[in-house]
Order: C-alpha cells, then sequence, then structure tokens
C-alpha cells in the first residue's frame, strides 16, 4: 500500500494556494479497509492498466522528485479506482512538471530539448535488453573527480554541465567547477541515460518519460 505521507496533494494545494474543492485531482484509489469502510491510498495518479490481479498507475514522487510507476496486487481488501476525465489528467502531469528537475538537454548535433521531471537510469550497454533494476534510479552526477577523489552531486546543486567525451566540466550554482568522469554505480556492463518528459508527453502513457539520450550523445545539459 502508497503511504499517506507519500501524497503530492498536500503540497500541491499549499503551492497554489487553493482548497481541496478548488483543486484539479486525477485518478483516485480507494481500499476497503478491515472496517468495511473506503480508504484513500493514492490521489493525483493516473491508472494506466487494470486488470483482475493487478492494476498499474504512475504519481509523482516527491522524495525522488520523479514521476514513478507503481504496481499494485489486488488482494483480499480491494481497490476501487474513481477516474478522472482527459483534462483533469492532463493537468496534473502540468502540476508534476512543476515539482521535478528541469533541464535543457543538447545532444551532439546541437538540438537542444527541454525535459522535466528529469532523472538518471541504466540499461545494459547501446539499450539493449531491460533496465537495471538492481542500479537504482537517481537525480544525481556521481563522479570521479579528476586528479582525484569520488563525489555524488545532486541535480539541484548543478548549473550545466559539458561534455568532452567521457569528461564532463560541471559548474554548480555557486560558480565552482569541476572536471571529472561519470563514475559507474555498478561493476555490470552499464549505459547511462537521462530520461525525462516532454511538453508532447502522453498521460496516458504505461511509461514514465518520453524522452531519453544516453550520456555519450550530450553535449550539454543546463539546469533551470
Amino acid at each position: 500500500m502508497i503511504s499517506a505521507k507519500r501524497f503530492l496533494g498536500p503540497l500541491i494545494l499549499a503551492a497554489f494556494g487553493v482548497t481541496p474543492m478548488k483543486c484539479i485531482r486525477a485518478d483516485t484509489l480507494y481500499q476497503t479497509n478491515p472496517q468495511g469502510r473506503p480508504a484513500v491510498v493514492q490521489r493525483d495518479a493516473i491508472v494506466v492498466e487494470e486488470d483482475s490481479s493487478s492494476i498499474l498507475l504512475k504519481h509523482f514522487e516527491l522524495k525522488e522528485r520523479r514521476v514513478v510507476q507503481v504496481r499494485l496486487s489486488r488482494g483480499a481488501l480491494d481497490y476501487s479506482i474513481v477516474y478522472s476525465p482527459p483534462e483533469a489528467r492532463q493537468q496534473i502531469v502540468k502540476i508534476w512538471k512543476r515539482f521535478g528537475y528541469t533541464a535543457v538537454v543538447t545532444d551532439l548535433d546541437g538540438k537542444a530539448t527541454t525535459l522535466y521531471d528529469a532523472y538518471l537510469d541504466f540499461y545494459p550497454p547501446g539499450g539493449r535488453g531491460s533496465l537495471l533494476e538492481s542500479v537504482p534510479p537517481r537525480t544525481s552526477f556521481p563522479i570521479l573527480i579528476e586528479g582525484g577523489g569520488a563525489d555524488e552531486v545532486e541535480f539541484s546543486k548543478i548549473d550545466r554541465i559539458e561534455f568532452q567525451g567521457d569528461l564532463m566540466q560541471i559548474t554548480l550554482r555557486n560558480g565552482q567547477t569541476i572536471k571529472a568522469r561519470f563514475l559507474m554505480p555498478t561493476d555490470k556492463p552499464a549505459e547511462t541515460r537521462i530520461l525525462g518528459i516532454t511538453d508532447q508527453y502522453n498521460p496516458a502513457s504505461r511509461d514514465v518519460f518520453d524522452f531519453f539520450l544516453p550520456l555519450s550523445r550530450l553535449k550539454e545539459i543546463r539546469f533551470e
């Protein structure tokens, strides 16, 4: 069950200064408690798949500052869903975009793309096969600093990253510049990608992103 502490709803209300009656919500999930009363287990979600055994949904995970996918197994205390209209789903995606990291990603050909709810994830080399579930996605860059030392730099501290082959020049928001190489957080062969949502993202999509690019194909990332 998804903890009520992870709801995005209260933060949305505070940010927009509105009461629950005025807030546009997307899909809401309920589960009957042992006393036979329905209890809310997730608001501001988008259910993308439902069958007799499970429910697949997306919601914004505030702690990780990104959109995540969750599959809930139906049990003795089954779930019920109040679905929202398409305009409410579009609205909730717009709200998700406000709370994640925004980055302008420029590829080696010079094409720039604005990403919302940006994060890093890891795949087998060349993108073949499924993502490496043993390596969690993150909103930070683990780095090996040129001249010695290792660190992990959060997106929130970075102004921009310029890529020169496997060398990165990281300019922090405080003006400090670091030259480093990406430090792969696994000893398995892997490809690191930056992923996120663009303005063309379809709320009904199973995926929590509609854009990805390996770091090896990047020229620059600028965080807003």
